[in-house]
Parts: C-alpha cells; sequence; structure tokens
C-alpha cells in the first residue's frame, strides 16, 4: 500500500508541477526576471503550495503515525547555519541559470526530454560532492 500511496503522490505532484508551468524552464525564467517581462503566476502556485503545507505540518505535529500507519518524522533542527544559507544560495544560483529545479527535471526526464540529462548529471554530482563534503566535516 506503501508503494501505491508513494506513486500515486509522486504521480499527482508530477501532474501539478506540469499544470503549474513549473516544468517549464522559460516559464520559470520569467518568474525569476523581475528587472524585465517579469511573470508573476508561480508566485500563486507557491503561495498555495506554503499555505497548503502550512495545514498539513500542523496536522503532522499533532499526531505521531501517517495514515497508512507510518512513523511522522519531521526535522528537529530548527536553526539558520551555514549549511542551510550555502544550500539555499546553490539551489537558487542553479534554478535560475537552468531555469529548473530537481522535481520538475524528474517530470521532464519522464516526458522524454532528453536534454534535461546534463541538468541532471550535474544535480547528481552536486548531490555526491555535498556528502563528501559532510563526511569530511564531520570526521573532523
Amino acid at each position: 500500500m506503501k508503494s501505491i500511496s508513494a506513486f500515486i503522490s509522486g504521480l499527482i505532484f508530477g501532474i501539478g508541477l506540469i499544470v503549474a508551468g513549473m516544468a517549464n524552464p522559460a516559464k520559470v525564467l520569467g518568474f525569476l526576471d523581475i528587472a524585465g517581462r517579469w511573470d508573476p503566476s508561480l508566485a500563486f502556485v507557491m503561495l498555495g503550495a506554503i499555505g497548503i503545507s502550512f495545514f498539513a505540518f500542523r496536522l503532522a505535529r499533532r499526531n505521531r503515525f501517517s495514515v497508512l500507519n507510518g512513523l511522522i518524522k519531521l526535522p528537529a533542527k530548527t536553526e539558520i547555519d551555514w549549511k542551510l544559507i550555502g544550500g539555499s544560495l546553490l539551489f537558487g544560483i542553479g534554478w535560475g541559470l537552468a531555469g529548473i529545479c530537481p522535481g520538475p527535471s524528474l517530470v521532464l526526464l519522464g516526458a522524454g526530454e532528453i536534454r534535461i540529462l546534463s541538468f541532471i548529471a550535474a544535480m547528481l554530482l552536486g548531490f555526491f560532492f555535498v556528502n563528501q563534503l559532510n563526511a569530511r566535516i564531520n570526521s573532523q
């Protein structure tokens, strides 16, 4: 049942990204172009996601187990540190350069957009280097 739930959730998320235009790099870059021809439509997508997440996290904080009886594990860390700031900067730079982020890149790959492979390769390489850096930092 958990696999079916994960598949349906991923499918709904992917369809939502396509419908919202988040899988269209030109639309994303239009949103990021605040000094030019700014397209504010993705702000409404983000506000909707924040609104839904607000209530979902409040509900999750009240329960120990999910609907499928899985343990709910919420982040315990609340402080802002250099990892959060650095990761946010890298994410934002990558988003601005490519006009795409990890979720929509997988949607585009699933849609047969072979050109997205270079982005996914760079993303995976970034994951690898961050894990190596964290391992090195934690071992000191």
